[in-house]
Formats: structure tokens, C-alpha cells, sequence
């Protein structure tokens, strides 16, 4: 980086933190040291990938053939229709644009903001949700504002009874929805935030926007060693069990994997474990004879849960030249699914077999607090589940699978990296413009590197997981976890909410933990920086991950709450300072950028696009998926399926393979489906 441009970054600093504290710029004011990594190729970065992998898995190639198939594969959810593509279909993100409003919950509301509702159909006029009178001023009239937020719709609200035998279909309770229905009529429910693009999130340190997936994966949950009582179980000898934990590095990405498919919202009735996704998937064991009664009094006679297994994505047809699962498609039969028959195969070929091969079985007493056994045969219990070691350990394979297939998700091939190797016509004119904007005006301080991220996880092993801020009273902050003002905390808390976990909740904000002497105790080290007893001497209430810019041109809507429809109207927020959250109190400098700046700052953005990404080329290829896009009708009126939930209305997403498609699919309202 220029000596010029390593200045101007300064004096920015310098002023932002002399107009954030109300004061003029003077020689007295002494910048904070600002970590952020120069623009390279991201092809010159190493893939984070743990350093014990291969404790565990046998095949890496096989896992990841496993990873793809359990990623897009629909028949993963309680309902066999939602998959964890389902909302990562579109260059990573999600494009849905009819039944895709949350009311706020994550903020105590379950009110919508007219005109939305539940299965309303988006349009280009309702953005940004904060629409001010005149853009650049955000003390101007506000004309529009709501805590809604665009996100993407799961699974209708159910309970969890029990898994069918042969089906992609479990067994469901229904539970009475308030906040999602039309009329009574119950809808699919929509998450709390925006999706954001599983392209490149390989080099988060941390996962989900608030953080809460853990750089280490305890290979049960999203927690990592938030967790202690995670464990799994290993056989030294296929006689042998024994319960142990786990910890993998760099493996944020196989925590955030196991969340959705147990989420009560995405993709799983409530109550569903992982243990009994694996019963669904299993096959060969004796038969028993239980009976599982639900709250509403259904019975239902289990014989052999796993009776038979299911064909890896039956419901799906794969492109024959898919990158990975084209050696596996069976469409030249003009059959779905893959050869494989079963997902109990493909886990045998890919993990080695001290975490499957045991004879013995996990016993779970649900009458004596969940208490664990192991034992010889399963017993006739009601009160008893029993699964095998493959059953047991299937949220170990689910994640690191999805995360091995993830990455290979690097988009390491747009313009910016042409230029940034010497290919000098890779950049237009406004676009190496934009570039020197967003370096001077210090967009790189959050977006730096070839990541285009401060939360990656170089920045964070370089410069330590806190940092200080650029605010008044210069708090600490979770490196890469940014409070910029879209939103009032009080309507998310981010990264300063707390983790949920029993029998101590404890925030999600390291910066709090530290300051609370828990750090240390959470994740076996000291921390880099300790503040002070201080309540303010922390930000984390509103505070955010800072996404990953590439390809961001294809990623529409913006933002944790999806508020903000266009590259344009993100531009706008800060240059007007951000902070829409309290417009008397910027939280950044005004950058004062003409409209002809604005174009060429959006130029470089659009530069970050990997034509790969766009027109779904190798590694971007993928089975066919139909994803639920709302329901017949509209906000005011829905047909009932029989059932009190509304028919369901499906999209399909044709299959691809490695060459990619002639004519890329259309952004977020771009084009109504």
C-alpha cells in the first residue's frame, strides 16, 4: 500500500475520532492504532482448515462429495422440503423475495410494520427501511422506518414427534403460530436475520452475524468451548465406547452447519436432536416395538426406526457433470439422487472408524434427566432412545462435512484479483477510482485484506480477538464486530446478547467476557486486551460481524436486517455518517463524497464479483433444489392445506454442472418469481 494512502487512513482515523468525541481536529489528537490487512489476491491466502482434521477424517475428497450431498439434500429437514441451500441458493445468499419478512423478534416485537405482513410480497419501493427525506442527511424527515427485517422463511411451526421410517418426512406435531398466518392460517416461518453468503466464509474466525458459531467445533453444537458438556463417543475397537470431547480450530464453519437443521425455525421441528436426524438417515438395526406419544395425545408405533435408509438427494436430480457428486448423479438413468444408496455409506467411506464402528449403542433415559449409557442392546423402554455410535456422532460428520465442501467456495477470480496480479484492464477507470476512495475514505479498516473482512480469521490471529474502538472513549470491541448504527440495539443486541446456553448464559461478546474475567475461562487463553470494570469501556449491544464484500453485487438486501436494497443506498448510509440508529449521535465521519464518487465507490464493489459466482461455474454448480417461496395468495388471503397451514408454493432451481449456466439468474427483485 502507498505510503500516500497509509496516511490518508490516518488523518481518517484522526478526524473520525474527533468528530465522534464533538471536538475540532487539533495536533492533540492522537490516533488509534488501526489494524487492517492491504488488498491482495485472495488466492495468495491460505484456506483456514484445523490442524487435527485428519483425527477424523479418512477421505478428504469423499468427505466433501458427503458435505455437498448433505448441504443441498432437502430431505434433511423435518418437513423433507428444506435444506440448508434453501437459504444459500443464490451466490450464497437467498433472493426469495414473497414471505420473507420477520417482524423483529430478536427485539421483543411480533408486530409487522405496514405494508408487510406475513407472505407479502416485497417490492422495490419498501427500501431502505430507514427512508429519509434527502439521503445524504440523516437529520433529515425520516418518511419510513421499521424494525422489520428480510430474511428467509423455514419450516412451519411444529413440534418434533418422530422419524418415519424410509421418509424425508418426520412425524409432526402442529403448534399454534401467533406471529406467522394469514387469517389464522399458519405460514412458513421467516428467521430473524438476513442470510448472509457461505462463499468465502471459510475465513471468518467466527460465524453467523452475532458470532455465535465458535471458531473451535466441539463437533456437537455451535457453542465450541462455550460447551464443556459436548461430547461425542470413540471406540478404540469396535467393542470399545467411550465418551471424550473434541475440539477442532479454524472450524467456525462446522459450528454454524450443525445450528439450522435443529433450529425450530429453519429447518426442524421442535425438540428434534441431531442424534434422531441420524436415526432418519441410519439403516440395519433390530427391530423394536415403541410407542411415542405426543402433547396432543398422537400415538404412533416405531418399529425399527431405521428400517431403511434414504437415498443421499432423492428428491433431487444432479447434474452429471457436477463438479463433485457428477461421478455419483444418476440422471443419465433418468433417476434422482446419487448411486450411493445411503448416507451411512458415504460417513463409513469419509471418517475413520473409531467415531462409527462400534457394535454397542447410546442410550438416552429421557424419564431421569437425559441421562447417558452405554449399553450392550437396546432395551423396549418408552422412556429410552437408543442410537448407534454413527447416529450419535452424525452432528461430527454434519458439520465437518458442510464445512470441507464450503471450502471449496472461493471466489478468488474477480477483476480486483486480476488487477491486484498485474492484469492493469482487469479494473475500469471508475472502479481503480472507487479503489482509492474506499482506501482513503477507510472502508479497508473494516473490509480490509483479501477478504475484505476484519473478522477473517488472519486479522484476528494477527492482531488478537479485541481491539479497540474507533468510539469515544476508544471501547473494546470483538475484532471484526462492529456497532455502525443501522439498527437501535435495543432491536438486536448482536454479539452483545447472551449465548443462552445452561445452566450460565454468558455474552457472545468476548470483549464482555474479558472485562467479566470469564475469557480465560471460556477459551483457555488470556486475552489481548483486558478492559476495564467499565460498563462503557465495552461495545457490544448492536454490534455486528463485518460481512465479506465479494460478490456482494449479487448478494441483495444489505445488512443484518436485509434493509437496504441496493449497493447505492448502502453508499448513502455512510456517507451520511451511518448511525441511522440516532442521527444526533454519528458514530462515523460524513465522507461527503459527491455523486460521482458514490458511482465509482459502487464500481469497485461490483469488481468484487467472481464471474464463476454468477453464472454458477465449478465450484458453484449444484443439484437441483425447489425451494418454498411463500404460499397461493397474498397477505390478506391464503388457501388452508387441510391441515391449518397454507398450501405451500415451490420454485424450482434447475441442477447445473461445472460449466456453469449460459444466462445467470436474476438478484433480489430483479425479477418476480
Amino acid at each position: 500500500m502507498s505510503k500516500k494512502i497509509k496516511n490518508s487512513i490516518a488523518i481518517t482515523v484522526i478526524v473520525a475520532i474527533a468528530v465522534l468525541a464533538g471536538h475540532s481536529v487539533s495536533a492533540q489528537v492522537t490516533p488509534i492504532p488501526v489494524n487492517f490487512f492491504p488488498l491482495t489476491p485472495l488466492s495468495d491466502v491460505k484456506v483456514p482448515e484445523p490442524d487435527n482434521l485428519y483425527d477424523y477424517v479418512k477421505d478428504k475428497k469423499k468427505a466433501i462429495v458427503l458435505g455437498k450431498a448433505l448441504f443441498w439434500d432437502m430431505q434433511i429437514s423435518s418437513d423433507g422440503t428444506t435444506s440448508c441451500a434453501t437459504c444459500h441458493f443464490h451466490a450464497g445468499t437467498d433472493n426469495r423475495i414473497k414471505n420473507q419478512i420477520n417482524p423483529g423478534v430478536l427485539g421483543g416485537d411480533t408486530t409487522f410494520t405496514s405494508p408487510f405482513k406475513p407472505n407479502y410480497t416485497l417490492k422495490e419501493r419498501d427500501y431502505p427501511f430507514h427512508k429519509l427525506a434527502d439521503a445524504n442527511d440523516r437529520l433529515s424527515t425520516v418518511v419510513f422506518d421499521t424494525n422489520d427485517v428480510t430474511s428467509s422463511q423455514g419450516i412451519f411451526k411444529s413440534k418434533f414427534v418422530d422419524v418415519v421410517p424410509g421418509s424425508s418426512q418426520d412425524i409432526l406435531s402442529p403448534e399454534k403460530d401467533k406471529v406467522f398466518n394469514v387469517k389464522g392460517i399458519k405460514t412458513r416461518q421467516v428467521s430473524p436475520r438476513n442470510a448472509p453468503s457461505v462463499i468465502n466464509a471459510v475465513f471468518n474466525f467466527r460465524n453467523f452475524w452475532d458470532g455465535r458459531a465458535q471458531n473451535i467445533f466441539n463437533g456437537v453444537d455451535q457453542f465450541g468451548t462455550r460447551n464443556p458438556n459436548a461430547q461425542l463417543y470413540k471406540s478404540t475397537t469396535p467393542s470399545d465406547l467411550k465418551p471424550v470431547s473434541v475440539q477442532l480450530k479454524n472450524s467456525s464453519l462446522a459450528s454454524q452447519a450443525v445450528a439450522p437443521p435443529v433450529s425450530s425455525v429453519e429447518m426442524s421441528g421442535n425438540g428434534r436432536t441431531f442424534e434422531e436426524i441420524g436415526d432418519k438417515f441410519g439403516s440395519g438395526r433390530v427391530n423394536l416395538l415403541k410407542r411415542v406419544v405426543s402433547e396432543d395425545g398422537l400415538i404412533t408405533t416405531n418399529i425399527s426406526k431405521r428400517l431403511r435408509g434414504i437415498r443421499p438427494l432423492a428428491k433431487q436430480t444432479v447434474d452429471p457433470t457436477d463438479s463433485v457428486l457428477g461421478n455419483y448423479s444418476r440422471a443419465s438413468q433418468n433417476q434422482k439422487g446419487l448411486t450411493i444408496t445411503s448416507y451411512e455409506e458415504m460417513i463409513k467411506a469419509a471418517f475413520k472408524p473409531e467415531w462409527w464402528q462400534s457394535s454397542k449403542y447410546i442410550q438416552v433415559d429421557t424419564a431421569n434427566n437425559n441421562i447417558r449409557k452405554v449399553v450392550l442392546a437396546p432395551d423396549s423402554s418408552d422412556t429410552t432412545k437408543e442410537y448407534t455410535q454413527l447416529e450419535y456422532n452424525l452432528s461430527l460428520f454434519f458439520g465437518l462435512a458442510i464445512q470441507l465442501y464450503e471450502s471449496t467456495l472461493i471466489s478468488d477470480n474477480a477483476p480486483i484479483d486480476q488487477f491486484l496480479k498485474g492484469k492493469t484492464s482487469a479494473l475500469t477507470a471508475d472502479a481503480q477510482a472507487g479503489r482509492t476512495i474506499f482506501e482513503e475514505t477507510g472502508c479497508i479498516i473494516c473490509h480490509g485484506g483479501a477478504e475484505f473482512t476484519a473478522a477473517s480469521v488472519r486479522q484476528v490471529k494477527t492482531y488478537g480477538r479485541l481491539s479497540r474502538s474507533l468510539a469515544p472513549g476508544a471501547p473494546i470491541e470483538d475484532t471484526g464486530f462492529f456497532t455502525i448504527g443501522v439498527r437501535p440495539a435495543l432491536n438486536d443486541l448482536g454479539v452483545g446478547a447472551n449465548d443462552g446456553l445452561k445452566p450460565e448464559s454468558r455474552s457472545l461478546s468476548e470483549a464482555r467476557l474479558a472485562q467479566l474475567g470469564k475469557f480465560q475461562e471460556v477459551f483457555g487463553e488470556v486475552p489481548n486486551i483486558i478492559p476495564s470494570s467499565g460498563l462503557h469501556d465495552v461495545a457490544d449491544q448492536g454490534s455486528f460481524k463485518s460481512p465479506g464484500l465479494r460478490n456482494v453485487e449479487l448478494t441483495a438486501p444489505y445488512m443484518h436486517n436485509g434493509g437496504m436494497l441496493t449497493l447505492e443506498q448502502v453508499v448513502d448510509f455512510y456517507n451520511r455518517g451511518a448511525a441511522d440508529d440516532n442521527a444526533s449521535i454519528p458514530k462515523l465521519p460524513l465522507l461527503g463524497l459527491t455523486d460521482k464518487q458514490k458511482q465509482q465507490l459502487v464500481a469497485f464493489l461490483k469488481a468484487l464479483t467472481d464471474e464463476r459466482v454468477r453464472y454458477e461455474r465449478a465450484p458453484f454448480d449444484h443439484p437441483q433444489l425447489f425451494i418454498p417461496n411463500g404460499h397461493p395468495g397474498d397477505e390478506n388471503s391464503v388457501t388452508d392445506d387441510g391441515t391449518g397451514k397454507a398450501t405451500d408454493a415451490f420454485i424450482e432451481i434447475p441442477s447445473v454442472g461445472s460449466n456453469g449456466r449460459s444466462k445467470p439468474n436474476p438478484n433480489f427483485l430483479e425479477k418476480t418469481f
